[in-house]
């Protein structure tokens, strides 16, 4: 098959392209994604599935439109299974996917193939492979799903099937090592501007001394809330995971609401869900998928707030907004829509080339 542009095998990205110590020859680099001039899978021969696992994260549709167009019409693979419900849907019926199927799809949120947490069984999964003759699985997902993807594609290497299995990397919170960002991010962070406008509004019609509280999502980093803040310019506090919270004193984040109220007769305040685990501490409880279940860090703030400026004789009205699930639950813009149509063609280039147990994702653009 001929392509217009072909990656050569000894293409590769530089993992740090910024250098601090000059008398350091060795670095790190990953493969370059992209077409190749041999194929390992004869296209007539693949059966390919996709999946999409975990939370939902604006582009989940766009990646699995273009995964489907891909295999169809670059490659002409006629038979591309939509697994339903997650991992747990490898025990159940398939739906087939085709472009007449996927073709409007990305004007929608959420997935239409459906998600869950958890779930993983590898010998369903390979009964699945082996009943179905599939030879190429894509799955969207984020930790746990990848750590899911590692173990099936080491069990095909060991069994010794030809089997590629493909992940596309998924956090709408873009905590990810390595790649510039994941899909979905700057959907959520747009999204977010809503509820900031919101807050805003809240805070300066009720008087006096109204303030607006914004929790976004962000478990163990903050880029949704810090760059929501910073794209609104709106915001007089903001609070992320990565810097713990201080009440009170020279820095707390109680005075500093204080002098802003005194300057502006208002404020608004942005925290991302997993902010001040040295207030609240840990939960024991976990979910699904293993991840540690958040103690409610935007009430609790609510809480203090109102409290602090009680103590201190300043009437206030506070409003608090949630809207998670409705940024989470948008479909992608036009940034994260091209993003995911390159995820979805570069994960079927880097199958059809016969790689497996990779993941696929823009770095040092």
């Amino acid at each position: 098959m001929e392509m217009f542009h072909v990656m050569n095998e000894t293409d590769i990205i530089l993992k740090d392209i910024v250098r601090h110590d000059i008398g350091t020859h060795e670095c790190q680099a990953f493969i370059r994604a992209g077409p190749r001039r041999f194929l390992h899978f004869d296209p007539n021969n693949v059966r390919a599935a996709i999946v999409t696992c975990g939370g939902l994260c604006p582009g989940l549709n766009n990646v699995i439109r273009e995964l489907t167009n891909t295999l169809y019409f670059t490659y002409g693979v006629k038979t591309v299974y939509g697994i339903k419900g997650g991992y747990k849907g490898f025990s159940a019926e398939p739906v087939e996917l085709t472009p007449d199927s996927v073709n409007l799809i990305h004007h929608t949120g959420g997935t239409v193939l459906g998600s869950s947490r958890g779930s993983f069984n590898k010998e369903a999964i390979l009964k699945f492979i082996n009943e179905r003759k599939v030879n190429q699985i894509y799955l969207i997902g984020g930790d746990g799903t990848h750590k899911g993807i590692l173990e099936l594609s080491n069990e095909c290497l060991r069994l010794e099937l030809n089997v590629s299995i493909v992940g596309i990397p998924k956090t709408i919170d873009n905590d990810l090592n390595h790649i510039d960002r994941s899909f979905g991010f700057e959907t959520a962070v747009e999204a977010a501007q809503a509820a900031i406008v919101s807050a805003k509004v809240e805070a300066t019609c009720n008087q006096p001394n109204g303030i607006g509280i914004v929790k976004l999502m962000g478990r163990s980093t903050g880029f949704i809330a810090a760059f929501a803040t910073m794209s609104s310019g709106d915001v007089d506090l903001c609070l992320i995971p990565e810097v713990p919270i201080e009440l009170e004193g020279t820095y707390g984040c109680l005075p500093h609401l204080k002098k802003r109220i005194k300057e502006k007769g208002h404020a608004v305040v942005v925290v991302a869900e997993g902010a001040g685990e040295e207030l609240l501490g840990q939960t024991n409880e976990k979910d699904a998928s293993g991840n540690p279940v958040l103690p409610p860090i935007g009430i609790y703030m609510k809480d203090k707030i109102v409290e602090y400026f009680a103590k201190e004789n300043i009437p206030t009205t506070v409003k608090y907004i949630d809207p998670s699930y409705m940024i989470r639950s948008v479909p992608a813009n036009s940034a994260d829509s091209r993003y995911c149509m390159q995820l979805g063609q570069y994960a079927v280039h880097g199958a059809m080339a016969g790689y497996t147990g990779f993941s696929i994702g823009l770095c040092n653009n």
